[in-house]
């Protein structure tokens, strides 16, 4: 399956290391963030890959060029001057999107089988589905009730005690859902997968790995030994 990457955000909590520098190519073990992303994708067999880019990501595309020095294949998409979101940004390529693909966030490091979520998300017959990991506040506040194999409610704004699972940053979509989200407006993912759940068009698949993400410098610094301890 397409492998797109939102990679978009400002990277605000990093502080300096963000100043000049799009949040994807921080260095972590003195290499750019992404180019250790692209190397899991190419262990699991994922090499069609589309950056969606805001902040700075003219130099992502300097950096990382079109995939081909890693064995992947790398296209991108700006927002433009417009703060489209997450949603947006993914709205505005829907030219480019494959009929199925996997969505991820540029500052996360997802160490799963990918292969099995791909199965799973073809065998539940839905548009789309959310990988969920049992969080019980321990990595980031919960927020998904997730039951008997269903995802029953998704929220990131009105969390309840029920919510013991997380949305563990990685889904895979058909493209006609995001075709219906309305076009050159500014939207969030996480809106389309509340809808989702709600209308009982999103599956759920539970992982067991914990993610991995450099959002903060705590995070950055244990995305950092986890990799060094992977290799």
């Amino acid at each position: 399956m397409q492998v797109v990457i939102l990679a978009g955000g400002l990277g605000t909590r990093l502080g300096p290391l963000t100043a000049n520098l799009p949040k994807a190519l921080v260095p972590v073990n003195g290499k750019p963030f992404l180019a250790h992303v692209f190397a899991l994708l190419k262990e699991n067999g994922l090499e069609r890959i589309l950056i969606l880019h805001g902040h700075h990501g003219r130099k992502l595309e300097e950096a990382l060029g079109d995939g081909s020095s890693q064995g992947v294949k790398v296209a991108y998409r700006h927002d433009g001057a417009q703060l489209r979101g997450t949603g947006g940004a993914l709205r505005n390529a829907v030219d480019l999107l494959e009929s199925e693909f996997f969505v991820l966030y540029g500052d996360t490091y997802l160490d799963i089988e990918y292969t099995a979520v791909a199965r799973a998300f073809r065998a539940s017959g839905k548009p789309a589905l959310m990988t969920v990991l049992q969080n019980q506040g321990r990595w980031d506040a919960s927020n998904v009730i997730f039951r008997d194999g269903q995802l029953l409610r998704y929220d990131k704004k009105h969390r309840v005690p029920e919510m013991e699972f997380i949305d563990y940053g990685l889904s895979a979509m058909r493209r006609e859902v995001v075709a219906e989200m309305p076009a050159d407006q500014p939207a969030d993912l996480a809106e389309l997968y509340s809808r989702l759940v709600g209308e009982k068009r999103m599956a759920g698949f539970e992982v067991f790995r914990r993610f991995y993400e450099i959002g903060t410098p705590e995070g950055l610094a244990e995305t950092a030994r986890h990799l060094s301890a992977r290799t």
